[in-house]
Formats: C-alpha cells, sequence, structure tokens
C-alpha cells in the first residue's frame, strides 16, 4: 500500500477470533451492515479517503458470520472506495446466495448501472454525509428525491448516514421521498446517546418512522456510546426505537469496526447486546429475519452457502 496521508490513519482491525454468542441467533439471521476491505493492491482506496483500513476480505467477514451463526449479510459500500463499487461486487460473486449490497454511485450513473448493480445484488444506495471534507450533516434534498425516483421501480432504499441530531428537520425534507430511507447507527447523534433520546431531532425521527418508510439500523453502539462495553447508555435509544416500529428495525454488527475509537469488541458481545435491547425473542427474529427479507429481497430459505 502507498504512504498513508495526513488525513487518512491507519485504523485497527477487528477481532478475528469471534467467539459464540450467548444465545443462538434465529435461522436465517442477517447482518445487515458490514464493510469488506481490499487487497488494497487489486482494489486501491480513494485519495479523498478519510481513513486507510487494513485488508479484510470476504473470507475474514464470511469467518465471523459462520461462527455467530448468522446466515444472510449486507455489504455496505465504505467511504474509502468513493463510487468505485469493485471490491464489494468481488465479494457478493464470492459469497453467492443471501448477500446483498449497498452501493455508493455518481449523479450521472447510467439506468444501465442501475440495473447491473441490481443484477450483482445491490438492493440499494447509500449516502455518507459524515465521513467526509467539508460541510457535514448536509442533505443533498433535490438530488436525493431524483436519485429516489429512479430506483424506486428497482424496489431499493435509500441508505443515509447522518448525524441527526445536526441535520434540522429530516421528517419534513425527507417526506416525499418515494422509496425506503434506511438510518445508519440508530440515528447516529453527533452529542452521544444519553441525551438523544430527550431531543427535538429524536422527536423527529420518531415521526419518521411512524410515517412508515423510514428504517432504522440497530448498529454501532460504541459510535454513540460514552462509554466501554457494554454501552449501557445505549440501551434506552435502542428499545424506545424497538418500541415505535419493530417491523422497521434491523441490525448489523458494523463490521470490521474501522475508525472505532473504543476497545474493539468481539462480534459475539455485538450479538449478545441484542438481548438487552430486544428482550422478547418473537421481536428479535421479526428483526434479525424477517425485516431484512423485506428491505433486501432474501427469498425463503436464501443463506450463504447454498
Amino acid at each position: 500500500m502507498n504512504d498513508v496521508p495526513d488525513y487518512a490513519p491507519r485504523c485497527a482491525g477487528p477481532d478475528l477470533k469471534p467467539r459464540l454468542p450467548r444465545i443462538a441467533l434465529p435461522r436465517g439471521a442477517c447482518d445487515c451492515h458490514a464493510h469488506v476491505f481490499g487487497p488494497a493492491a487489486q482494489f486501491p482506496y480513494a485519495t479523498e479517503r478519510i481513513y486507510t483500513p487494513p485488508d479484510l476480505p470476504w473470507p475474514d467477514y464470511a469467518h465471523m458470520l459462520d461462527t455467530l451463526g448468522v446466515d444472510r449479510a449486507v455489504l455496505v459500500q465504505p467511504s474509502v472506495y468513493a463510487t468505485d463499487n469493485a471490491a464489494m461486487l468481488a465479494a457478493l460473486a464470492a459469497a453467492g446466495p443471501g448477500v446483498r449490497a449497498v452501493a455508493v454511485v455518481g449523479e450521472d450513473a447510467s439506468d444501465a448501472e442501475l440495473k447491473e448493480l441490481h443484477r450483482a445484488g445491490v438492493r440499494g444506495l447509500r449516502f455518507n454525509v459524515v465521513d467526509r471534507r467539508g460541510a457535514r450533516n448536509v442533505l443533498p434534498v433535490d438530488m436525493l428525491r431524483a436519485i429516489a425516483q429512479r430506483i424506486e421501480p428497482l424496489g431499493w432504499h435509500i441508505e443515509l448516514l447522518i448525524n441527526l441530531d445536526e441535520a434540522g428537520a429530516f421528517a419534513e425534507m425527507m417526506a416525499d421521498i418515494p422509496v425506503p430511507v434506511v438510518i445508519g447507527h440508530m440515528g447516529y447523534p453527533h452529542g452521544g446517546a444519553r441525551s438523544w433520546t430527550d431531543s427535538t431531532a429524536f422527536a423527529e425521527l420518531l415521526r419518521a418512522i411512524e410515517r412508515g418508510r423510514c428504517w432504522i439500523k440497530l448498529t454501532g453502539p460504541y459510535r454513540i456510546s460514552g462509554g466501554e462495553l457494554p454501552y449501557d447508555d445505549v440501551d434506552e435509544v435502542a428499545r424506545k426505537l424497538t418500541t415505535a416500529a419493530p417491523e422497521r428495525m434491523v441490525w448489523g454488527t458494523d463490521w470490521p469496526h474501522v475508525m472505532i475509537k473504543k476497545k474493539m469488541p468481539n462480534d459475539a458481545d455485538l450479538s449478545d447486546l441484542l438481548e438487552r435491547w430486544v428482550p422478547n425473542g418473537r421481536t428479535r427474529t421479526r428483526i434479525l429475519v424477517e425485516n431484512p427479507a423485506e428491505l433486501y429481497g432474501f427469498e425463503p430459505g436464501e443463506k450463504i452457502g447454498n
């Protein structure tokens, strides 16, 4: 790999020795948020990136999934590749059934390109307004409306990585987007989890959920927690969201936990948080199995390796 520029520090890798989770995950469980990286010699990173991950290709991730007992997965295009989806598409091809993806494309992407991505397993487009240089948390609403109209016939969704506590009237801005809008990291409040549920922005998020098209990813607790494991200040956030709309919640590991500023968790520890966040077993199954099948279009019985 070339020398890393000052603005793109190297990231620590994940714990590559995952443990068994404390409670078994249901058959058909899906990890709805993860990234793959490299090999950098084959899939070079964008010059404008703000971090540099180690090589973490599909086999490393697949080993973690197998240990946890996760049958399905969704790969999300990371910011270090900008609009070059090649590494993610290679992982999709290597994985076979049971894996979907969320891509990043430029505004000039053609309909033919979108259809080709759909054939490869892509089911949504990601817009990251956090991990960037320059203006942060500014939603390009007009562009989102335009791209949403183009992807609606494909059955896709829009995924946003945004600090919602700094984003203004989110529910109003998203009201006329004609596709589902998926929000990462429980709203990713820049101010942290402890004051999140008391904020006006959280009330805005609940209104967006109530309107029926907004989905939430129960991911990245270490990104919003003020402490280390077990990230207990996130419990109230997760419980309020899952109580508001259990039918539009999905879960993910956020593997390989890039740019984490806390002690690196074992992925079994992250899986076990679900027992506290969603104490009802039937609701957990809905979040882990049924909701991802609806959002990402998994077929009955489809899983990795079949």
